[in-house]
């Protein structure tokens, strides 16, 4: 079983009572852009997370790689991927994409992340919330400024949900030692897994193989067996989660709900690193001008609510593109990748797909805010 870092015994001292200005609930992606954000800002942050910081990877860990560059943390890279191929029983095609993706390795992606934070961190498992104050096993802090990071289970929200009557999707995948790969490869076979896909990322000296469903219920793990066998690959290092693939609200009740949490992971493709940070920058954003007094924070709430409600038409495509695409016929659904694969088509079909949620130093149409800064919005 495997052992995560965390505070035990005697290092549990007690947070009870601790008064902060913000605290951000979830230190992966989301938490921790939040965190990034608000560096230099002269406030009180605490970062809380049930593990250390680099803990419990649960996803491929590839990200475009325009956002490696943006956010600081080259370091973490592993290797560049500039093709995608897709498969289905009756053939395959590949795809040469107008930017690349980028594997990476999890623990150093949030390490180089935390260093560009100056807010505090404690381990502690997050029960829930009344009002300010956040319930702790290590006792309650409280702040007038709550982040929710933590995941689909929505923690801090009023009502959660519980797989597999939820709108989640569901992953398992496995980590050999295999540096062979050059392509993110996609699966689409319905002998694999009914309503979902296979997928393959070399990330240098391993690849990540797993199996991805739509459906909550179905369980993946002897599917990501059948893939690994037909790749001969081992079976070793599994990893795997549920993740939401329905938008939810991006504020509620006070809190500012940032990736998994707000469902900003994208339905189709279960791509949700690059929503965390999109996301987080502008929760990050405003709350940075309520710190500052030139916002409320429920002016800085209403804008980040509607920021995200912004791109519910993209989320709403995109689910609808989750539902369709298992309908296909196998040979049509085939002639639809050849057809994609054109390059004049890759060109936009993927441009567009980057831009929904951009990184920040590409050219975006923003919203101007009262703190003077700017947040991307949806064009």
């Amino acid at each position: 079983m495997t052992v995560r870092a965390t505070k035990r015994g005697a290092e549990r001292t007690s947070l009870e009572g601790t008064k902060v200005d913000v605290i951000i609930c979830g230190a992966s992606f989301a938490g921790l852009a939040v965190a990034r954000e608000l560096a230099g800002a002269g406030a009180d942050v605490l970062l809380l997370d049930r593990y250390e910081i680099g803990e419990r990877a649960t996803s491929a860990c590839a990200v475009p790689t325009p956002w490696i560059a943006a956010m600081g943390v080259e370091r973490s890279a592993l290797q560049e991927i500039p093709c995608m191929t897709f498969a289905t029983p009756h053939g395959s095609w590949r795809y040469r994409l107008p930017w690349s993706w980028t594997a990476f390795d999890y623990r150093e992606l949030c390490l180089a992340l935390w260093e560009q934070c100056d807010a505090r961190f404690e381990t502690a498992k997050v029960d829930g919330r009344s009002g300010t104050v956040i319930h702790t096993d290590r006792g309650d802090v409280q702040a007038p400024v709550i982040v929710d990071a933590l995941g689909w289970r929505r923690v801090l929200g009023n009502d959660g949900y519980q797989p597999p009557d939820a709108p989640l999707s569901r992953g398992l995948e496995v980590h050999p030692e295999d540096g062979r790969g050059e392509d993110l490869d996609i699966w689409v076979d319905r002998s694999l897994v009914e309503r979902g896909y296979g997928w393959s990322v070399p990330a240098d000296e391993e690849r990540r193989v797993g199996v991805g469903s739509y459906r909550p219920e179905d369980h993946v793990r002897q599917p990501v067996m059948e893939l690994a066998d037909r790749l001969g690959v081992e079976q070793v290092r599994y990893q795997g989660n549920w993740f939401p693939h329905r938008l939810r609200q991006g504020a509620e009740d006070g809190v500012f709900f940032v990736g998994d949490s707000a469902g900003h992971c994208i339905p189709l493709s279960g791509e949700g690193i690059r929503t965390a940070f999109h996301f987080g920058i502008a929760a990050g954003r405003e709350i940075e001008g309520v710190l500052a007094g030139r916002s409320t924070l429920a002016e800085a709430l209403a804008r980040y609510g509607a920021f995200s409600e912004s791109h519910r038409r993209f989320y709403s495509t995109t689910l609808l593109m989750q539902r369709v695409l298992p309908a296909i016929p196998p040979r049509l659904l085939t002639a639809f990748f050849a057809l994609m694969s054109r390059p004049a088509i890759v060109r936009r079909a993927f441009g567009w797909y980057l831009d929904r949620a951009a990184p920040p130093e590409r050219p975006v149409a923003t919203t101007g805010t009262p703190s003077g800064r700017s947040v991307p919005v949806e064009v």
